[in-house]
């Protein structure tokens, strides 16, 4: 059954991880160039609100720009034809294709990465939005990665708590949880995660 098409101006939850759950990272250069690829397919068609990069799993929570919002001078696609119609789907399988192609390239292998069909969850309610801000920052910490949010590297959270320039939309981030402060605080809580247990990759 193929996956309900990403629609204009909604919120959404993406994520996927390793096909039978093998690694997505191998080394550090990985991250960097899948966060590249990111920037060329994705950032044409979504404003990103939250990110993280495990192992063998990843985390976005995106919203999808709608039509008129989108610089179609800017967009990246994999054949040389100009879509006639700009599909936020469509860029997503470019991205994981072309990260794919590298990863395959470089280190000798074949086949699928990723499993087949990324997922996608529609986030409907600012408590949702929030949860899943802190869910995705706390991914490391969830998996043992590290014991604070602040020293994994691969997440967004050190981002909105910067200055640095950033296309992540840091202000309306801090927005939704008042101020900086209140950001902050937050993720120094345990959070009930119960509306998005189902969606935790083990």
């Amino acid at each position: 059954m193929n996956p309900i098409p990403l629609e204009n101006g909604r919120y959404y939850h993406i994520y996927n991880r390793g096909n039978n759950g093998i690694d997505l990272f191998y080394e550090i250069e990985n991250y960097k160039h899948f966060l590249r690829l990111y920037e060329k397919y994705i950032d044409p068609v979504a404003e990103t609100y939250a990110w993280c990069l495990m192992k063998n799993h990843f985390h976005i929570l995106v919203y999808i720009k709608e039509t008129e919002e989108i610089d179609i001078t800017k967009l990246e696609y994999s054949s040389t034809d100009k879509p006639k119609i700009v599909n936020a789907s469509k860029q997503f399988s470019n991205l994981f294709n072309a990260y794919t192609l590298a990863i395959n390239k470089r280190y000798k292998r074949t086949g699928s990465l990723f499993e087949k069909n990324f997922r996608r969850k529609v986030v409907n309610s600012e408590t949702y939005f929030q949860k899943l801000v802190f869910y995705i920052h706390n991914n490391p910490v969830h998996h043992k990665f590290t014991e604070h949010i602040i020293e994994y590297p691969w997440t967004s959270y050190g981002t909105v708590i910067s200055n640095k320039k950033t296309k992540l939309q840091r202000e309306k981030v801090i927005e939704s949880f008042n101020d900086l402060e209140n950001f902050k605080y937050y993720h120094t809580i345990n959070q009930n995660l119960d509306e998005i247990e189902d969606l935790i990759i083990e």
